[in-house]
């Protein structure tokens, strides 16, 4: 059965914040980098604390997503 509109833009949002995610962890570890390089261990290591629980958060938006396309997630209107 095909996704209703409103489900394929829900799909893609979670598909894009899972994206977003991970691109935002791949920028903020460049800057956790030049943090510690520049002596700001402590404020480097605090990213690194954050950029840690990204990961669960992508999959979970992807499992979502993934939902969505079974049709066990239905966006109601």
């Amino acid at each position: 059965m095909p996704l209703t509109k409103p489900n394929q833009q829900l799909r893609r949002d979670l598909k894009q914040a899972a994206a977003l995610l991970k691109w935002s962890g791949v920028d903020l570890m460049k800057m956790a980098i030049r943090l510690s390089e520049a002596g700001f261990e402590a404020d480097a290591r605090e990213l690194l604390t954050i950029i840690g629980s990204f990961p669960d958060a992508e999959d979970k938006l992807a499992g979502y997503a993934d939902e969505v396309k079974a049709g066990r997630i239905v966006r109601a209107k």
